[in-house]
């Protein structure tokens, strides 16, 4: 009877013991995998240089861009009407800005192009004065990333924040007529997403939407 009893407690602690032994083995593959999570994350992070900069970071990145190829939608709102336009633009380091309209289909085609200094506009459909009296608008330094890169780097009344989205550039000129200027980047991308120009009385005269753009890609 004693040996039927031993028998029986022998054969009980059999299956404790495994189930011991599997819950150790859980808990070293818990504590293994939790371990390679956390450096795989910090290895990750590491590599991530865009999403997880600094504002002051990603304000750096933006001024020292030195060449960008864009394809964004502009509206300019004067007093009597609205224009929207398609355009391509090619920036090389202040020695090349090209800048093709797609839209409207009248003006396809137009090309201006800053070189070493030397305007050229050149359009087989429109002659010069054409361009110059009903799209001058165009033409304007303002529609370039790199003109706001230069007016923020040399004014003062600038200031620059965050939120959930962006990160949010801001340059209060005073060329011609007071304005301001707002350009938002992705904090996911780093690239710019839009620009907004407002008058002093906060109303919209460009908005710049950055469809497509690469940024220090070229060279010349």
């Amino acid at each position: 009877m004693k040996g039927m009893i031993f028998q029986m407690k022998k054969l009980i602690k059999k299956p404790i013991i495994i189930v011991l032994i599997l819950f150790l083995i859980v808990l070293m593959l818990y504590f293994f995998i939790n371990k390679n999570n956390k450096l795989f994350n910090k290895n990750f992070n590491i590599g991530n240089n865009i999403t997880n900069k600094s504002i002051q970071e990603i304000e750096e990145y933006i001024l020292n861009i030195s060449s960008y190829e864009a394809k964004l939608e502009v509206t300019v709102q004067s007093n009597k009407n609205t224009n929207k336009y398609i355009l391509k633009q090619k920036y090389i380091n202040s020695k090349l800005e090209e800048q093709v309209v797609v839209e409207p289909s009248n003006i396809e085609g137009l090309t201006i192009l800053y070189e070493n200094g030397k305007l050229t506009v050149n359009n087989t459909k429109l002659n010069l004065q054409t361009v110059y009296d009903n799209y001058e608008e165009i033409t304007q330094n303002n529609l370039w990333l790199n003109s706001f890169i230069e007016e923020y780097k040399n004014n003062n009344n600038r200031s620059i924040s965050e939120d959930s989205n962006y990160v949010i550039m801001t340059v209060n000129t005073t060329n011609n007529y007071e304005k301001v200027e707002t350009l938002y980047i992705d904090k996911n991308t780093g690239n710019p997403e839009k620009m907004i120009i407002q008058d002093k009385n906060q109303k919209n005269m460009v908005y710049i939407l950055y469809n497509e753009i690469r940024i220090n890609n070229l060279s010349k």
